[in-house]
């Protein structure tokens, strides 16, 4: 294409999306960092990106967000769905409201997005929808089971996206990050802590949101959230990018223990670690 190319980035206030705004802006893309907190956006719109406000879980916010970009830009060429946060709490405890909008966030407002910017794509038969995912798609943990149940449900919804948008010279990419210093485990460690402090598994949920918390907090042992955005502008540059990235700290070797680990040893080896 001889034109710049028009990126937008969803959830680009803070960790992987506001570093993958950073490095594309640097790469010479006109890039469109989205968020709710739009006053966390200033560092970036003085780097030239532009800020758009934006809520995935408002049909409204994100219509209006991909037709502002489409009547100025003529059209959406990258979207990085990056937009997400981990809820953590017992099955048993996490009010089904709750559960619904991890949902709502994790998958629905992504795929919403995917589906609002595909028609300029599939008119310029040119385009690239990256998903961001997790390790946690591939693995499980303890006391996350809707946010697992989100990031598996992502990759299969990616890999049939990828199959159906192929024919329009459509790129579908899957990014699978393990633990990165951001604010997630924090954030998860602070829900668990709230939803299943006074139930039948406060012990359990204690421990994990105890490990949690240090983990984030310390940034021990995790990676930079550079490393992802590095990742996907690997993804984004490139004319013929892999289906997937897996790539940070723990990733490789967990999903490696999970695909050769029998489900009950891999049970008893994720619960004595967290």
């Amino acid at each position: 294409m001889n034109r710049k190319e028009v990126v937008l980035i969803t959830g680009a206030s803070s960790g992987i999306g506001y570093e993958t705004a950073k490095e594309l802006v640097k790469e010479g893309y006109i890039v469109y960092a989205a968020a709710r907190r739009t006053e966390k956006l200033k560092e970036l719109e003085i780097l030239n990106a532009k800020i758009i406000f934006l809520d995935v879980t408002s049909e409204q916010s994100m219509k209006e967000c991909v037709d502002s970009i489409i009547r100025d830009e003529i059209s959406i060429d990258i979207l990085i769905n990056n937009a997400g946060y981990g809820s953590y709490g017992a099955v048993e405890d996490v009010p089904l409201e709750e559960a619904r909008r991890q949902l709502e966030v994790n998958l629905f407002g992504l795929a919403r997005m995917a589906q609002l910017v595909l028609p300029s794509m599939r008119a310029q038969r040119y385009g690239k929808i990256i998903n961001i995912s997790s390790m946690g798609g591939k693995v499980h943990t303890p006391m996350g089971a809707w946010y697992h149940a989100t990031k598996f449900a992502l990759e299969g919804f990616s890999d049939c996206l990828r199959m159906e948008v192929k024919q329009f010279g459509i790129n579908v990419v899957v990014i699978e990050p393990g633990g990165i210093r951001t604010d997630w485990g924090i954030i998860a460690a602070e829900n668990l802590r709230k939803v299943s402090k006074d139930g039948p598994y406060h012990q359990m949920s204690d421990h994990i949101a105890d490990r949690l918390h240090t983990m984030y907090s310390t940034g021990k042992g995790l990676s930079d959230p550079g490393l992802i955005a590095r990742t996907i502008v690997k993804a984004v540059t490139s004319k013929k990018p892999k289906t997937r990235y897996l790539t940070g700290s723990m990733a490789k070797p967990m999903v490696f223990l999970k695909r050769v680990l029998s489900d009950r040893l891999y049970d008893r080896l994720v619960l004595r670690f967290m």
